[in-house]
């Protein structure tokens, strides 16, 4: 699917992309998925829609179901995409919420399959927020067998609930879940180390808040050191160079966070034609 010319699996087809959030990659890849799978994308800014506010996110969805095949969704409340699920007739797809990120989890997988040719038993380091991009993670290694560990401040931890459902899926996969305090004892001797930005849209009042309480959690040249030599550095984007992640290594030879972009359109194809094409995607080497 990481072929980039037009195909007709799609035609005929419509996406609605719903988006109460601004994005660079998301909108990006899933336009051009459906363009080049031969569908069409109709993109909804937040003004237009309102979820909630000018018309209720229930007789959104239900009237969005009348007109396209499936919508996408870029939400700030995972209650919001919740409602649009349980009111839609046609597939609602996770595009981010407050809870969880799995788009980007899933092109987080291809990058890391690509990258060391397998998942299990590989170990990656989330060092910063407990937030969505980490619970997606967090159950994605889980899944697939590949450990987790994270390391975050006392207060920004990943959620217990979440935290619960990925131990319940390594008990299956024989994936460890570990979660330090520390960032060394986190990276140490790990094959993946990932980072994100440490306040997300709507957190800005908590801005120098979440500084002081993450300024031990950077992701710089020395903890990079600790992980293993061949060791690929990950940041899902947009970066804050100089805050969670130092101002030169996402260019350095360890950092693969552009194929880590490029590979959302791909992985945004794949569930495309999964979902609405009726693509049978071979799982193999992903356990």
């Amino acid at each position: 699917m990481k072929a980039r010319g037009r195909l007709s699996l799609l035609s005929g087809k419509t996406l609605a992309l719903v988006f109460e959030k601004p994005s660079l990659r998301t909108r990006v890849s899933f336009e051009l998925a459906m363009r080049q799978l031969g569908g069409e994308a109709v993109y909804l800014a937040p003004d237009e829609v309102g979820l909630g506010k000018r018309e209720s996110v229930a007789d959104v969805a239900r009237v969005l179901s009348r007109y396209v095949n499936a919508i996408t969704a870029r939400t700030f409340s995972h209650q919001t995409l919740e409602v649009l699920a349980n009111y839609s007739d046609v597939p609602v797809i996770n595009a981010l919420s407050d809870l969880e990120h799995p788009c980007q989890a899933l092109a987080d997988l291809l990058t890391i399959y690509e990258k060391k040719g397998e998942l299990d038993g590989l170990t990656l380091a989330f060092v910063g927020d407990g937030n969505n991009v980490a619970h997606s993670l967090m159950l994605a290694a889980s899944l697939t067998g590949m450990n987790f560990r994270i390391a975050s401040p006392a207060n920004y931890r990943v959620q217990e609930r979440v935290l619960h459902l990925a131990q319940g899926y390594a008990l299956d996969s024989g994936a460890e879940i570990l979660c330090p305090e520390e960032p060394q004892q986190a990276v140490s001797g790990t094959d993946v180390v990932y980072t994100d930005a440490w306040m997300s849209m709507g957190q800005e009042a908590e801005a120098e808040e979440r500084r002081q309480a993450f300024s031990g959690y950077q992701v710089n040249s020395e903890l990079l050191s600790l992980a293993k030599e061949d060791a690929i550095l990950m940041h899902c984007l947009p970066a804050h160079r100089g805050e969670e992640v130092s101002e030169s290594i996402l260019d350095s030879p360890k950092s693969v966070v552009f194929d880590q972009a490029e590979n959302r359109l791909h992985m945004q194809k794949a569930l495309l034609a999964m979902m609405l094409g009726g693509l049978e995607i071979p799982l193999a080497g992903y356990r």
